[in-house]
């Protein structure tokens, strides 16, 4: 089974932090996995601690089956991402994921400033659940078996999201 990630961060990917930055972690989650609704809080720790070592990238990987507002909520974060909110979405869906409905998405893209009726429309392109499961297949090509899974520089990362954050600590001058 492979552990490289498959294809590299590209254009197609939602990435925040500087494109020169030494670590690069992309995470494959699902917004309805409880634990990766406890690894979002880490990970901005780890954003915030190491501003300018780490490029942050976040793939689809929609657990539909588990999760009945995990595609649904993929969905309206790409239809977010059409309105340059990507981020603004993705952060409110994790610090709301217990009001994950269909309806509550709709009043997280009111929160997040995006135009409702454009996400409306949005939200129904075909185009959006292919880029969703093109993620979730590039997730099955790099070894993702569950959720959270994080790779680091591209090779997959063997822990949790606090794991993460320990190993970066430890081998970082920023304490």
């Amino acid at each position: 089974m492979s552990n490289q990630l498959k294809p590299a961060v590209g254009s197609q990917d939602h990435v925040q932090g500087p494109a020169e930055a030494a670590i690069e972690i992309v995470e494959y989650g699902d917004y309805q996995c409880p634990h990766c609704g406890s690894a979002y809080p880490v990970i901005k720790e780890i954003q915030k601690k190491f501003r300018q070592e780490v490029r942050f990238v976040y793939r689809n990987f929609p657990l539909a089956e588990s999760h009945e507002f995990a595609m649904p909520a993929a969905v309206a974060s790409e239809a977010a991402a059409l309105q340059d909110k990507f981020w603004e979405m993705h952060d409110i869906i994790f610090e709301n994921q217990d009001s994950l409905s269909n309806e509550g998405l709709f009043k997280m893209a009111t929160e997040a400033g995006l135009d409702i009726e454009k996400f409306k429309e949005d939200i129904q392109k075909e185009e959006l659940e292919q880029k969703v499961e093109s993620d979730f297949e590039s997730g099955i090509r790099s070894g993702v078996n569950g959720t959270p899974s994080f790779f680091v520089n591209g090779t997959k990362f063997d822990g949790d999201a606090q794991d993460l954050l320990d190993m970066l600590t430890e081998n970082s001058t920023v304490k």
